[in-house]
């Protein structure tokens, strides 16, 4: 496992890539509770960037701060240049910036076809009128995101199964739809909340290597991920929190080696 992984990492990049994000000093807190405390780095085009530490370190709290779920109480959340801290998740994801989530959030009674469709709608031009009419803009648009959304099932590794119900597919599939529905928005930054959560070893591997090729579209990808082979075997770079705080950044190699992530997160005795 640990070879495979290896194997499907990330081939090195120059270590002075341009930032995609940048944090700067981002906290939020609800009501009294301090869940991310004035966390600072850069995501560089092109790599995959780890996010991990502990369950509760505020991890998919700042992934939400980024996506426009919450709005961060203190701090600047810079992507491509441009300050997004309190923008809406509609146009976050229009300014380049996908995300999926921990609990798979697909439309159950909807295709695969379908839900990938519904990615693409922050792209879509027509309007109300077009709509309305089914004007030639209209439909050459329809059958233009129709053939994107089976190019995305191929590209992920279900396209057979665009026909079937989403609740229908098995748990590894739901998951490779939701990387799907989410590259329909054209993302230039992609976000991956625990994308290997239940995957046998095998589809650990499959999955870094779909990480390649979307990296191989030139997205860059921001993961957090609980499984350490994974995360280390993916990433160029790692953060990690510890109750909120950054407590560590650097490579794979130093981030192993580091004692208060080994204490925090691996545990003493790792």
């Amino acid at each position: 496992m640990a070879d495979q992984m290896e194997n499907a990492a990330p081939a090195d990049r120059m270590e002075d890539a341009a930032p995609i994000l940048q944090l700067d000093h981002v906290s939020k807190r609800f009501g009294g509770l301090l869940a991310v405390d004035d966390v600072s780095f850069n995501v560089a085009k092109g790599e995959v960037f780890a996010l991990i530490g502990p369950n509760g370190a505020g991890k998919t709290t700042l992934f939400n701060c980024i996506t426009g779920i919450f709005s961060p109480t203190e701090g600047r959340l810079v992507f491509e240049g441009r300050d997004v801290a309190g923008h809406k998740p509609h146009d976050v994801a229009e300014l380049g910036i996908a995300r999926t989530f921990q609990n798979i959030r697909l439309f159950g009674y909807m295709s695969a076809l379908d839900n990938v469709r519904v990615g693409q709608h922050v792209r879509m031009r027509a309007k109300l009128w077009d709509a309305l009419l089914k004007t030639p803009k209209e439909r050459r648009e329809e059958l233009r995101v129709t053939e994107r959304a089976r190019e995305l099932l191929d590209f992920v590794g279900i396209g057979r199964h665009g026909d079937s119900y989403a609740r229908n597919l098995a748990y590894g599939q739901q998951r490779r739809l939701e990387i799907a529905r989410a590259l329909a928005t054209e993302p230039r930054l992609l976000l991956l909340d625990e994308p290997a959560a239940g995957f046998t070893p095998q589809e650990k591997v499959e999955l870094m290597q779909l990480v390649e090729k979307i990296l191989g579209q030139g997205i860059t990808v921001f993961l957090i991920e609980h499984d350490m082979k994974v995360v280390m075997g993916a990433s160029r770079r790692i953060a990690v929190l510890d109750h909120g705080e950054k407590i560590a950044e650097g490579t794979p190699d130093e981030i192993r080696n580091n004692r208060k992530v080994i204490e925090a997160y691996l545990g003493k005795s790792a």
